[in-house]
């Protein structure tokens, strides 16, 4: 009774009692920010950004505080603040613009990509130390939220602590009125398609969305405000001491190359797609640009496909930064460890901070630069709703927040190879004689010489050709790296009669072996088929489908009697091996580095890749093939690459000529005569077909849009794919969202799965 009495006592503050939340609930109707009292006793702590307990609907839930405003457009009563969790501001003004961007580029709710935005708190981390930042000069008043036809209001209430940069009106945030008012948290504002976030309409026409090398504005945010007090705990000014200078024969080996590192240097946004050459140590090419960012008192987040790839990164900004000046988040750290590096990022004590796919949200002081290495790898897809892409992430930071932009790798997609065509990137590649003096020599064994020479190369899984220039480089003391795109032993038999693929006689999946003395194993319920039967023709032996690693290790350490053969895959991915004769069996991107490189590299199988019933097979079939073969030697040091496939298939020619923007160019027109991503954009549905049909029946889906389906998905679901120009991609993903909102707000049993730009199509 004494608690009901103090809260009952409670005033609002003084100054700007509004608080605005965004209330972690996944229900689509609820998607826009509400409005909360803040007591006079929480005024000092309730700050933008920081962590808040609200009572919604009956239940205390958890949410972020966007904003702080004078008055608030709902004319009933409203409810405290139940709690402010922590005075730590873990949300970034800059990340809270980004994660409204990108919610609605996706179809997505803010409170979701909040979710994968900021890690969960670790309180005693938090105790540890104090935040570094200090309050500056108080936001000014808001005002009152603005109708769908009006722009948002300059006068937005900002953070104490902005970015530099960044919208000062981080904190306005209205929502629409559909569906019912719940709990005593109401917001107020316009219809649904006119939501401020953050600061940033989010209607149909101005979605914070970067369209992959779309018309992209040079100005800051849509809401900048230059006049924002600087914060306390900025980046120092240029020339910080001990930071190595780039080394020659690194970007000077690219005409543009240096050109770049002086934009960044001087505070310029230059946006580029680097197509590194092989052999490149590009994890100390991105040190360096990372380095000549910070000279310019900016920061910089990176952001890689894996752990080994983070380990090279750390280990190479450790080299050309110097201690204490960059932090690497990765998942495997453990929650403490990752909070506290968390905090040293938003805290702004570090300038760098680099990881694997969820550092796209990390927050920087006034950021820079923002890069992406191998931007085709899947795992920089995000598999939770909203599913969104780290490149398309990290192209919004560098729309919204003005900055440079570094899309790098090996080969290139599509994606990429738009940004260049629409002239939002540069390019930047070596010259030919460069590219000819740094690559390996690389031949194909299914061309009409190597035939005329060996007949058998057609069907040999180790042709002559392969043979030699393994037995070559291992006498010349140099390891052979050889690329298998399957792991396991034989992941698929087939009868040794009829070779009628062998399959689980209790579910009719797929049978395999996992050794040379195993019995079959089926790969969907795990069971032994020991007396396995062939149904059609009666036979009990099994041969080879498809071989797997493990199995090819086996017959090369037959082959080359007395070296050692070694494997990287999913069991065990070694990250280097020494530069002594050795063959090392590999899965595609699990391959390690050769102390000055492999001798040779054979690339096996390839018609397991460029066979795939994928949209981007070829993409991803080249992407592997050249990060396997930038590992080889170049020729003048005797290195080779022997790729078993014909010599007149697209993506072998780009890989003999090492010219991967000739092959992502085109594959982008091919896209773009059959109307495929990232020409277009598509949207996948995927829920039972009624949840499915009511789901399109209330979206206000755009004019021009192509339904196509439905075909089958998986636990007896179907598939629906909608299709529109990218100048319309806005509008569909609005109506998509709007369309889950009403159902939400009918509490719809089933549940619809909406996935913007899905990676797989087919």
């Amino acid at each position: 009774m004494g608690t009901r009495g103090v809260r009952a006592d409670r005033e609002p503050a003084e100054r700007l009692p509004i608080a605005r939340v965004c209330v972690d609930m996944p229900l689509a109707h609820l998607d826009r920010p509400f409005d909360y009292l803040v007591s006079a006793a929480d005024d000092e702590a309730a700050q933008p950004g920081v962590r808040v307990k609200v009572r919604f609907a009956g239940q205390l839930v958890s949410g972020f505080l966007l904003g702080r405003a004078e008055s608030s457009e709902h004319d009933g009563k409203l409810a405290y603040l139940e709690k402010v969790v922590s005075p730590e501001r873990v949300l970034d003004p800059e990340i809270a613009r980004l994660a409204r961007a990108v919610a609605d580029r996706y179809a997505g709710n803010l409170a979701d990509v909040l979710r994968l935005a900021v890690p969960p708190r670790h309180a005693r981390v938090e105790s540890q130390a104090l935040p570094s930042r200090t309050p500056a000069t108080p936001p000014a008043p808001a005002a009152p939220a603005s109708s769908p036809s009006a722009p948002p209001s300059p006068a937005s209430p900002a953070s104490p602590v902005p970015v530099p940069g960044s919208s000062a009106g981080a904190g306005v945030v209205a929502g629409p009125t559909a569906g019912a008012e719940v709990g005593a948290g109401v917001v107020a504002g316009p219809t649904a398609g006119a939501e401020v976030g953050a600061g940033v309409v989010a209607g149909p026409t101005a979605a914070a969305e970067v369209e992959a090398g779309g018309d992209v504005p040079s100005e800051r945010g849509p809401a900048a405000d230059e006049s924002a007090p600087e914060q306390a705990a900025e980046i120092p000014a240029r020339g910080w001491a001990g930071i190595r200078e780039p080394v020659v024969g690194g970007w000077d080996a690219y005409p543009a190359g240096p050109a770049y590192l002086r934009a960044l240097t001087d505070r310029r946004p230059a946006r580029a797609v680097w197509s590194a050459l092989p052999g490149e140590d590009w994890a100390l090419r991105i040190a360096e640009a990372a380095a000549a960012t910070v000279r310019g008192g900016r920061g910089v987040v990176i952001v890689v496909a894996d752990a080994r790839d983070l380990e090279r990164v750390d280990r190479a900004l450790l080299a050309v930064l110097g201690e204490g000046r960059h932090v690497a988040l990765n998942a495997a750290l453990g929650p403490a460890e990752r909070y506290r590096r968390f905090l040293a990022a938003g805290r702004h004590q570090v300038p760098v901070v680099v990881g694997t796919r969820a550092a796209m949200w990390a927050p920087v002081p006034d950021l820079g630069l923002v890069v992406i290495w191998d931007d085709g790898d899947d795992l920089h897809a995000e598999p939770r709703a909203p599913y969104p892409h780290a490149r398309d992430v990290l192209l919004t930071r560098a729309r919204l927040a003005d900055c440079a932009a570094l899309v790098a790798g090996f080969a290139r997609t599509g994606e990429g190879q738009l940004l260049l065509e629409t002239g939002w990137a540069r390019e930047i590649a070596a010259e030919r004689m460069t590219l000819r003096r740094r690559s390996p020599i690389i031949s194909p064994t299914g061309d009409d010489p190597q035939l005329a020479r060996d007949p058998g190369a057609v069907t040999a899984r180790l042709p002559s050709l392969a043979w030699q220039a393994a037995r070559q480089a291992l006498q010349a003391g140099f390891p052979v790296l050889v690329q298998v795109p399957r792991r396991g032993y034989l992941p698929s038999v087939a009868c040794a009669e009829c070779r009628t693929p062998a399959r689980c006689p209790k579910c009719s999946g797929p049978l395999g072996l996992q050794g040379a003395r195993d019995v079959p194993i089926c790969h969907w319920c795990a069971r032994a088929a020991a007396a396995f039967r062939c149904p059609a023709c009666g036979e009990q032996r099994l041969r080879a489908s498809v071989i797997g690693a493990r199995r090819t290790a086996e017959e090369l350490g037959r082959a080359f009697a007395g070296v050692p053969v070694r494997t990287s895959g999913r069991d065990e991915v070694l990250d280097t091996v020494p530069a002594a004769p050795a063959l090392v069996v590999a899965t595609p991107g699990a391959e390690p580095v050769a102390d000055g490189g492999f001798g040779a590299v054979l690339l096996l199988d390839t018609w397991a890749l460029l066979s795939r019933a994928d949209l981007r097979a070829a993409e991803e079939t080249m992407r592997r093939w050249l990060n396997a073969a930038a590992l080889a030697r170049s020729a003048p040091d005797g290195g080779r690459v022997v790729v078993v496939a014909d010599g007149a298939l697209a993506p072998v020619q780009a890989l003999l000529r090492w010219d991967p923007g000739w092959f992502a160019a085109r594959e982008l027109a091919e896209r773009r005569d059959l109307g495929f991503p990232p020409a277009a954009r598509m949207a996948s549905v995927t829920g039972q077909a009624a949840a499915v049909a009511e789901l399109l029946s209330l979206a206000r889906l755009p004019e021009e849009t192509e339904i196509l389906g439905p075909v089958p998905a998986p636990e007896e679901q179907e598939r629906m794919l909608l299709r529109v120009s990218r100048s319309r991609a806005a509008d569909l993903a609005h109506a998509l969202h709007e369309a889950a909102g009403v159902r939400s707000a009918r509490k719809a049993a089933l549940p619809v799965r909406i996935q913007v730009d899905p990676a797989d199509l087919f």
